[in-house]
């Protein structure tokens, strides 16, 4: 099932950002980048473990680092309903 943004935020998770720098499986010298983001939940951030898992077993390039961040968007007492708004000018 599929769960909005806001709903995952409201669960405690956060955006993680990850930069993966992997060898180029022809050329070890070379190293490139690719950079992986979803909604985790910190400090396990089992859904990064698994795409680095899966990046071992069924990606040909070797990875060389990977460096994260994670941002928790919404903490407890940030949200609240709002049932109108005024303008004043």
């Amino acid at each position: 099932m599929m769960r909005s943004e806001t709903e995952l935020m409201l669960r405690g998770y956060g955006l993680t950002t990850a930069e993966f720098f992997y060898r180029m499986p022809d050329h070890l010298n070379v190293l490139n980048t690719f950079v992986w983001q979803d909604y985790d939940l910190a400090p396990d951030h089992p859904k990064l473990f698994k795409f680095i898992e899966f990046w071992q077993d069924e990606i040909e390039g070797p990875l060389h680092s990977v460096r994260f961040v994670h941002r928790k968007e919404l903490s407890d007492g940030e949200w609240r309903h709002v049932t109108g708004e005024f303008t004043v000018h």
